[in-house]
This record gives C-alpha cells, sequence and structure tokens, in this order.
C-alpha cells in the first residue's frame, strides 16, 4: 500500500488519465512502478478503487445534467430513457467480461509488456480513426439525443476492449461512439457518462473483495481517502478543459502520444 505522499502522486495521475484517452491504469502501473510501490495485489486494487474520486467528479460536473433526466425518466420523457437504455446497454458487456475474467485480467495483464502494447495498438486506432474522419470529412451527430439504445449497446462492446490495461475504457468508448456516426465530442461526454456505472460497479466491487488487503496492511484509509480527493478534483479539471478542447481539435495528437509512451514502455521492458 502507498504511503500518503505517492497516494496523492498517484491521485494526481488517477485524474488527468481517467477521461483522457491515454488509460488510466497504464499510467498507474508506471507511476507505481516509478515510486518503487510493490506490485502485489493490494496496489493494484489500490489503482482501481481510488476511481472513485473520478467518479465523483462527473457526478458534480454533470449534476444539472443528470437531475434533469433522472426528472425525465421519472415523467417518462422519451429522450431521457433513450439515455437510459443507452447506458445500460452500454454497461452490460462490460460487467459481464469483466466478472469472467476480472482474475486473469489481474494476473496476466498487469506488467509493462501488456500496458505498452495497448498503448501502442490504442494510439494506431486513434491516429488511423482520426485521418479517416478528416480524409472523409465525418463530423458525426452532435448532442447526446442522438445515442440510441443501439448506439450505446455498440460504444458497450467496445468498452470491453478497455478491460486490457493500457488500452484506455475512455479511447475505447470515444473511438466506438465515432465509428457509430457520433461527433467527437458527444462520444466523449456519452463516455463520462458511461464512466458512472462502469467505474462504480468495477470500484465498488473491487474495494469489497480487497477491503482486508486493503486497509490490513496499514490499518488506516488515509492513504485511500487522500487518493480519491485529489483524483477528483484533478479529474474535475479535466473534464472540463478537454470538452473545450474536442470543440476545436481532435483525438490526433493523444494517439500520437500513445504511440510514443507505449514504444518507450516496450523498450524498456523488452530492452
Amino acid at each position: 500500500m502507498p504511503g500518503l505522499v505517492e497516494s496523492a502522486i498517484l491521485g494526481v495521475v488517477e485524474g488527468l488519465t481517467e477521461y483522457l484517452p491515454v488509460s488510466s491504469t497504464g499510467h498507474l502501473i508506471l507511476a507505481g512502478r516509478a515510486l518503487g510501490i510493490p506490485d502485489d495485489n493490494a496496489a493494484k486494487s489500490f489503482e482501481i478503487v481510488i476511481q472513485l474520486g473520478a467518479i465523483l467528479a462527473v457526478l458534480v460536473h454533470y449534476r444539472r445534467l443528470l437531475s434533469d433526466k433522472l426528472v425525465g425518466v421519472v415523467r417518462r420523457e422519451p429522450a431521457s430513457l433513450r439515455l437510459l437504455w443507452a447506458l445500460g446497454l452500454g454497461f452490460v458487456p462490460v460487467a459481464v467480461m469483466g466478472l469472467l475474467f476480472r482474475g486473469l485480467i489481474k494476473e496476466h495483464l498487469f506488467g509493462l509488456v501488456p500496458v505498452g502494447g495497448a498503448l501502442v495498438v490504442g494510439g494506431v486506432l486513434m491516429v488511423a480513426v482520426e485521418w479517416w474522419r478528416r480524409r472523409s470529412g465525418v463530423l458525426g451527430l452532435i448532442g447526446l439525443e442522438h445515442v440510441t439504445p443501439l448506439r450505446g449497446l455498440a460504444i458497450g462492446v467496445g468498452q470491453c476492449l478497455s478491460l486490457w490495461p493500457g488500452a484506455s475504457r475512455s479511447m475505447c468508448t470515444i473511438v466506438s461512439g465515432q465509428l457509430v456516426g457520433l461527433s467527437t465530442e458527444t462520444a466523449a461526454e456519452f463516455s463520462f457518462l458511461l464512466a458512472l456505472p462502469t467505474l462504480g460497479a468495477a470500484t465498488l466491487y473491487e474495494l469489497w473483495k480487497a477491503r482486508h488487503v486493503l486497509v490490513g496492511q496499514t490499518g488506516s484509509l488515509a492513504p485511500l481517502l487522500v487518493g480519491m480527493v485529489v483524483s477528483f478534483f484533478v479529474a474535475w479539471a479535466v473534464i472540463a478543459g478537454f470538452l473545450r478542447y474536442l470543440k476545436s481539435r481532435g483525438l490526433m495528437p493523444f494517439g500520437i502520444y500513445r504511440i510514443v509512451a507505449g514504444g518507450i514502455v516496450l523498450w524498456l521492458a523488452l530492452g
């Protein structure tokens, strides 16, 4: 279990990378190695649980939208029900895959080579999709009202690829949204909202399963709380800034960054 300073640093890394398409899990693994934190089950669980801060950042940022949609669901408004169905269908595939393969993923895919490979593959995919969109002039549909249940399910299937550490949940959902006809900004907004059930379920499940390991080593929840609080404030700032960025620019720089970062990780791991 990391100390308070290390927890704060990991909270910054989590907040910066959770909603950017660069892989928070991959960067947390790399940051943990750089800080000398043992690569054990407690560290892996810690990296998952501090996502709670980033989840709360989405709730705060979208509090008005979520409140309106909740009222709309109660009133049976079609647009609100459609978005609810899209979120539900987007969550189911990754929930099933995560429950089936959680153990295998933690055992085999949290190493440097899998993470580096995922960074490179995801970066190449992002660059290819961005190049195709610019060449074809495809802008995509703007507005969450265009996220139908079928599009939500397709994005949810794409989200399953994010179970590979280093792939990035944000990358998988945003690119999937682009491929089903949404604008980059709308795909990103749906990705943020889809994080609520996806990350929320994963975090609470991991917190329950690993509660004795997380608390047992130090006898205190202070490191977890520090990581969560820091990740909350950093992620809140990132969400607003990323959406402003997407209104005028694309994902190409993030794809290039991923390829370079993944190449460095592979070189360090295999060199």
